[in-house]
């Protein structure tokens, strides 16, 4: 079973498959078995990594505006684990 923060996340990136790197990381969330977002976020590369943060800043953005308090949450934990 998927962590429900790395499911948030994972619904976020589908928003942006039409960036290579994009698609690598939602690759990464279906193929691999993750126990927790940390574990997920040691296993991204430098690359993989800047393009989350990009991702995360648009969807935390976009969640605050819907007033989605609980996806907020969610995409805001993986976003403060790539610091």
């Amino acid at each position: 079973m998927m962590d429900k923060t790395l499911g948030y996340l994972r619904e976020s990136l589908s928003n942006h498959l039409e960036h290579d790197v994009c698609r690598g990381i939602y690759k990464k969330l279906q193929v691999k078995h993750y126990a927790n977002e940390g574990e997920f976020v040691k296993d991204l590369n430098d690359l993989e990594m800047d393009a989350l943060n990009q991702v995360l800043e648009k969807e935390i953005k976009y969640a605050e505006n819907e007033q989605d308090e609980k996806r907020t949450m969610e995409l805001n934990e993986v976003y403060e684990l790539l610091f």
